[in-house]
């Protein structure tokens, strides 16, 4: 019962008919570019995917990371008073990179750039999914490990785990250290 709350609680996108090897799942109309919101602006800009950003961006992605464990998990919820999985990693991506991402699992999945299992760098998003479907989504933060929000609320868990290796669909890379 968990796992089927856990799976449902961020929305599912169901595969297309395209292929790529590194990609359990194929996704039609991968997008390149995203709309970000410069400092000292209200106006959005398109930004090529990946985004560059500097190293200290990072680290200000895995202190927020590090306040939010322990969040509770509320299917939709995209604040600190509660996060679903794509609702997370939007909250997060938005608060530090100024990127407005779009909000389920599926269409973050057709972001940017699909990067092999073996070449991860903190930042990539990692997704997940069963029978067709990419329904859940983690922020890659190194050493087989990632966070997201799931049932249980915001973690760190390993890719390792056995769910998480038969689960895994794919990763993205939507933004790179320059």
């Amino acid at each position: 019962m968990a796992i089927l709350l856990f799976i449902t609680g961020c929305r599912s996108f169901e595969a297309g008919s395209g292929f790529d090897r590194d990609c359990k799942y194929s996704v039609k109309n991968r997008k390149s570019y995203i709309s970000c919101i410069p400092e000292g602006s209200v106006s959005p800009v398109i930004r090529s995917l990946p985004l560059k950003v500097d190293g200290a961006c990072i680290d200000n992605l895995f202190s927020s990371i590090g306040l939010h464990i322990g969040t509770m998990y509320r299917y939709g919820g995209k604040s600190p008073a509660g996060f679903d999985c794509s609702g997370f990693v939007q909250y997060l991506y938005e608060k530090n990179f100024r990127m407005l991402l779009p909000r389920t699992s599926g269409e973050l999945a057709a972001l940017g750039r699909v990067v092999p299992k073996n070449s991860l760098n903190p930042g990539d998003l990692v997704f997940f999914g069963a029978e067709g479907k990419i329904d859940h989504v983690g922020i890659f933060i190194g050493k087989e490990r990632f966070a997201h929000a799931s049932v249980k609320g915001v973690k760190i868990s390993s890719m390792s785990e056995r769910w998480y290796t038969e689960h895994y669909a794919c990763s993205v890379r939507i933004i790179t250290i320059e």
